[in-house]
Parts: structure tokens; sequence; C-alpha cells
């Protein structure tokens, strides 16, 4: 073999890797936070591509036509992306708890800057996603994602896709993240319960009372006092569902 032939068989290695761990790296949590520039997430792609080509590369690369080299590249995408959109699925479970402890605590109208979902959030759920990134990197569960993205290359080969198994894995996914939304607002709900079955009982003998005025303020108290007290419980379920999903990728 020429070594320009080598080298362009080398080159062509790294860039299918690249177009996996980049389009990976543009979603997956933690590495793909949109508070990060996108051309540092890609930065990071290629510094993890060039790092794992050695390991994960194919050792010959079929460059009989452009087309076939193109599609290749298209597949290798189309995998990255949808590896982290999923992870992204199982983070938007908080998300959904954010919107629903709003919806019970009177703060729905605190809204707050988009924070790593799939759009505008209250300013509860930006901060439980928040903190999902921080319990990801201060657990060092990117290193399991490094190893995932190594390992998919196992599950996934270079150059070979399964639709049909895609779309059944992004319906796991939505299903195990609703799921895992339902259990974590769990509290809230039966907080809520309470509270407006306490009021409405107080309505009936005081007809004369407030309620309104005093629900809100009340709701609120609750509402945060309950978030202080579950909110390491919660971050905890996630990064353990976040973990067993990425465990799928890793054994």
């Amino acid at each position: 073999m020429t070594l320009p032939a080598w080298l362009t068989g080398e080159f062509l290695a790294a860039a299918l890797v690249f177009a996996r761990i980049g389009a990976l790296c543009m979603f997956i949590p933690g590495f793909g936070e949109t508070f990060f520039p996108a051309r540092h997430r890609l930065a990071m792609g290629l510094v993890l591509a060039l790092s794992l080509t050695p390991l994960v590369g194919p050792d010959a690369v079929d460059i009989a036509g452009f087309g076939s080299l193109l599609g290749a590249l298209a597949i290798e995408v189309t995998l990255g992306i949808w590896i982290g959109i999923t992870g992204r699925i199982i983070l938007s479970a908080l998300q959904f708890v954010g919107y629903q402890i709003g919806l019970i605590a009177g703060l729905t109208n605190a809204f707050a800057p988009q924070m790593g979902s799939f759009e505008g959030a209250t300013m509860i759920a930006s901060g439980l996603m928040l903190g999902a990134v921080a319990v990801i990197f201060a657990t060092d569960l990117h290193h399991v994602i490094i190893g995932a993205m190594a390992m998919s290359y196992d599950v996934f080969p270079i150059g070979r896709i399964m639709p049909q198994d895609l779309s059944e894995q992004i319906v796991i996914a939505v299903s195990r993240s609703f799921y895992l939304g339902l259990s974590i607002a769990a509290p809230f709900y039966v907080m809520g319960l309470l509270l407006n079955l306490g009021l409405g009982l107080a309505n009936r003998m005081m007809p004369n009372l407030p309620v309104f005025f005093v629900a809100g303020p009340l709701l609120i108290a609750s509402g945060l006092v309950v978030l202080v007290l579950a909110v390491p419980g919660m971050l905890n379920q996630f990064a353990q569902s976040f973990a067993d999903w990425l465990g799928l990728l890793t054994f």
C-alpha cells in the first residue's frame, strides 16, 4: 500500500468516527448543553474522535465510490444524533417534573432561559436540568458517556443501521422518561392533593375565608419546602436511570 492510499484510509476512518462522535456531542446530556457554544462541542467531538479512532476505527475504509462514502457518513451522523437525542429524552424527564412542580406550586409563570431542554422552561425546570448536568460531572458519569461512545461501535458497527430498532428504542426512552418524571413528581402530587383538599374543607367550614389569597402563598411556600427536601433524591433517581440507559451501550 502506498503512503497516499494509507493516509487517505486513515483520514476517512477518522472522519467516519468523527461523524458519529461529533453528532453525539451536539446533543448528549453533559457535553451537548446549549449553553456550550456549538464550535466548542464540535471541538470536543473532534478530540474524542481522534482519541477513539485507534480503538474503534475501521482497519480499512472502502473508497470505491463517493456515493458509498456519503452513505456511510450519513449513517454515522444518524446514529450519533439518535444516541444523543435518546439521552436528551431521558434528561427531559426533569423538564416535565419542573412543569408539574410549577403547576402545583403556582410557579408556572416563573420563566427562565432555555437550559438543555427542547423548548423554553420554567425556572424550576431549568434549575433541575442544570442540577442534573452538575450531577453528571460530579459523579463521573461523563466517563461512562465516553465509554458508551466507544462501546456503541460494538452495538452499531460502522456503516450499519437498523431503523426499526432505533425507532423502538426511541419509544422505550420516551416511556421511560415519562415514567421517571411521574415517579419523581409524585411527592408534589400528594402535597397538592392534601393542601387543596384541606383548603377546600376550610372554605366549607369558613365561607368568608379568602381561600384564593391564602392558597397562593401556602402552595408556593409548601412547594419550595418540599422541593428543597426532595431535590437530592430526585437528582439521584435521574442519575441512576441515566446510568442504566448508558449501560445498554457499555455492556
